[in-house]
């Protein structure tokens, strides 16, 4: 099954069975299907702006999928990790794929679970390593759920807008994965000089204005 074909059988589960097919593709990766989360999320949006799915309970699958997807393999690297882990490691692909987290967990600690959620497969493969890696539950809830709520509130909120270009900007963006970690990098950092600058602004304001 091509992208194609993916995308057509997602939109027809989707208007078929509503909701809960937003959490299933999420969370189990339901029959397969060839199509990025970026995607699933964004059409998820899609179809809230064409009046067939309601905001709220809409968001909330596609947020409990993330969520769920991300907890079981997190689960299955903390009580299974050893064997589990031999066992991709003999994948082919998959092993870069592993290295490539372990290196990113080292470097940014739990953030790397934060960046690794805009990046295809290692948002699989994150979870997982912070498993075998003992993590604790809090401390892999503390930086994995907040930072799935924001994605996935991103890309739902662009759903709305795009419709019909779901497929076409989804795949884009799941292609270019460190180039939206980077923008968005970009944004927060520009965001945080915003407000520095206006609180420093407001503070000397008001040094200003007091009576001598």
């Amino acid at each position: 099954m091509n992208k194609q074909m993916g995308y057509d059988y997602l939109v027809s589960v989707i208007d078929q069975f509503g909701y809960v097919s937003l959490f299933l593709v999420l969370c189990l990766g339901l029959i397969g299907l060839p199509v990025p989360n970026e995607v699933v999320v964004m059409t998820g949006g899609a179809f809230v702006a064409s009046g067939l799915l309601s905001p709220v309970p809409a968001y909330l699958m596609v947020f409990l999928g993330i969520c769920s997807a991300m907890s079981f393999n997190y689960s299955i690297g903390r009580f299974a990790g050893s064997k589990v882990f031999d066992w991709f490691m003999r994948k082919k692909n998959m092993d870069k794929f592993i290295h490539q987290a372990q290196n990113m967990s080292e470097k940014y600690g739990g953030f790397a679970l934060s960046i690794g959620l805009v990046l295809p497969v290692l948002r699989h493969v994150m979870p997982f390593v912070g498993g075998t890696n003992k993590m604790t539950f809090r401390r892999f809830a503390l930086f994995a759920y907040p930072s799935a709520f924001v994605w996935t509130l991103i890309y739902f909120i662009l759903g709305t807008f795009v419709g019909d270009r779901v497929q076409a900007i989804g795949d884009s963006i799941a292609d270019n994965g460190m180039i939206v970690v980077y923008a968005l990098i970009a944004v927060a950092a520009g965001a945080a000089a915003w407000l520095y600058i206006r609180n420093r602004t407001a503070k000397k304001n008001d040094k200003a204005e007091r009576p001598m």
